[in-house]
């Protein structure tokens, strides 16, 4: 089962929107993929709740709420068949939470938006996730996702600089589009809207999905928006 994790302690990065996206491009490709909601705001559960029954099926775990009725091991649990989990974690989660947070991750995936402030904010989460979560550069679990980016602005040129001095790989760039407002408020991911209407956007993913190939143990060929499930072998 591979474990990806979506990090980045600065709210409104856009941690939901690519952990959404992400479960329903395992769904739409038959791994039955795990979402786990660690956010006590529980944005990527009600995202869930609106999913249409019909679409592929994504496993929930709200993670965010407690119990005594259950032990937290049992309530976290992940389903066998689930081919993949991919977690959604709070805003401000201190460091010393990075460890057991990445525990076990295959992919680490850190998003950060074209501003100053996220800038600054993700440059200590890469920081945290080397020093304190002791994850070496060389096993190449961690991976930039530049989002709501606009082409040729000054800011996404700073944001560029800054990716090229991290040393650690920009695997995907997401564009500033309404496809994803949509997507959040229909309970679908970008694989399963039509073809024409994201058709710029699924460049953009194919490159992310390409980095997750080689980080993980499930093989996510390319889709046709709107499709459904298309059946794949895991990766060996």
């Amino acid at each position: 089962m591979q474990r990806i994790i979506v990090l980045n302690p600065k709210g409104g990065s856009g941690k939901t929107t690519i952990a959404s996206n992400l479960a329903a491009c395992y769904a739409v490709n038959g791994h039955r993929p795990a979402l786990m909601d660690l956010d006590p705001q529980g944005s990527s559960m009600r995202w869930l709740r609106r999913r249409p029954e019909d679409n592929p099926v994504i496993h929930g775990i709200a993670g965010f709420e407690r119990t005594g009725a259950v032990t937290r091991s049992w309530q976290l649990r992940i389903p066998a068949e689930c081919g993949a989990v991919i977690v959604d974690t709070p805003a401000a989660i201190e460091s010393h939470a990075f460890p057991e947070i990445t525990r076990g991750a295959d992919a680490i995936l850190v998003p950060v938006m074209p501003s100053d402030i996220d800038i600054h904010a993700t440059a200590k989460c890469i920081a945290d996730l080397l020093l304190v979560a002791k994850i070496r550069r060389s096993e190449q679990r961690i991976g930039i996702i530049a989002n709501r980016v606009r082409a040729n602005t000054l800011v996404s040129q700073s944001l560029t600089r800054f990716l090229n001095s991290l040393e650690i790989p920009l695997i995907a760039t997401l564009r500033d589009t309404q496809n994803y407002v949509r997507s959040a408020e229909s309970g679908v991911g970008i694989y399963e809207m039509p073809h024409w209407q994201v058709r710029h956007d699924l460049e953009h993913w194919q490159q992310l999905k390409a980095w997750l190939e080689t980080r993980g143990r499930v093989q996510l060929v390319p889709a046709v928006a709107g499709a459904g499930a298309v059946p794949v072998t895991d990766a060996p």
